[in-house]
C-alpha cells in the first residue's frame, strides 16, 4: 500500500496540543488534599499532557520530535495549561468538561498518530498501534507523574479500546481508498463517542471488573464491623 502523500497541518497538532493542555491543567487542578499541586505543578501536567502524545509518536516513528523543532508547540501547550488554570478557578464542577476533554484529545492524538506513520509507510497494524500510543501517551504519563493509577486501567474507562477503535477505523478506511481528512474525523468521532459512552454507562472489560471486584473485597475485608 502507497504512503498517502499529506502532511499533518501545524494548526491541527497545536490544537491537540492545546486541548491536551487544557485538560491536563483541569484534571490537576481538580486535586486536593495530599495531591493538590502548586501552580507550577499543575502548569508542568498541563504540558505533559499537551506534548505527551505527539512525543510519544515521533519517538515510535524513530522521527525527530516536531515539539522540539518549533517554538510553537511549547508555547502553545504552555498557554493552554494557564487557560486550565484560569477555567478551574472559574468553574467549581469540571468533571464533565474533563472527561469531554480527555475523550476529544484521545481521538485527535489518535487520528495524527495513525495518519503520520501512514504517511511514513506503515502496515495496518503497526500504524494502528502508533496511534493508539499517541492517543493514550499523555494520559498515562499524566498518571504517572501524579502516582496514580495509569488511566488505561481505570475500570470503565475503555482507554486502549476507544483509542484502538477510532485508529483502526482510520487505517482501514485509508486501505479501501477513502479519503485521509474524512477517515481521521471519523476516528476523532469513534474514538470520543466510545470513551464517552463507557465513562457515561460505567462499561468495562470482564477483566477489569474482576480485578476491581477483588480490590473492593480486599478494602472491605479491613474494615471493622461493629457488633451491637
Amino acid at each position: 500500500m502507497d504512503a498517502p502523500i499529506i502532511v499533518i497541518p501545524l494548526w491541527a497538532d497545536l490544537t491537540a496540543v492545546g486541548l491536551g493542555g487544557i485538560q491536563g491543567a483541569l484534571f490537576a487542578s481538580g486535586f486536593r488534599g495530599q495531591r493538590r499541586l502548586d501552580l507550577l505543578g499543575v502548569a508542568i501536567i498541563g504540558i505533559v499532557v499537551g506534548i505527551g502524545g505527539g512525543l510519544i509518536r515521533d519517538l515510535l516513528l524513530n522521527v525527530t520530535p516536531v515539539s522540539l523543532q518549533s517554538n510553537w508547540y511549547l508555547l502553545t501547550a504552555t498557554g493552554a495549561a494557564l487557560i486550565g488554570m484560569l477555567l478551574a478557578g472559574v468553574f467549581q464542577r469540571l468533571n464533565a468538561v474533563i472527561v469531554g476533554l480527555d475523550a476529544l484529545v484521545m481521538g485527535m492524538f489518535g487520528a495524527l498518530g495513525t495518519s503520520k506513520a501512514l504517511y511514513l509507510g506503515l502496515p495496518l497494524v503497526p500504524a494502528v498501534f502508533v496511534g493508539v500510543c499517541a492517543a493514550v501517551g499523555g494520559g498515562i504519563l499524566r498518571d504517572m507523574i501524579m502516582g496514580l493509577p495509569v488511566a488505561i486501567m481505570h475500570v470503565g474507562s475503555l482507554y486502549a479500546v476507544a483509542a484502538g477503535a477510532g485508529c483502526l477505523v482510520l487505517a482501514g478506511a485509508n486501505a479501501f481508498g477513502a479519503d485521509l481528512v474524512v477517515s481521521a474525523i471519523v476516528c476523532v468521532i469513534v474514538t470520543t463517542v466510545i470513551r464517552l459512552l463507557a465513562v457515561i454507562f460505567d462499561i468495562s472489560l470482564p477483566e477489569q471488573r474482576a480485578l476491581y471486584r477483588r480490590k473492593v473485597a480486599v478494602e472491605t475485608s479491613t474494615i471493622p464491623i461493629v457488633k451491637s
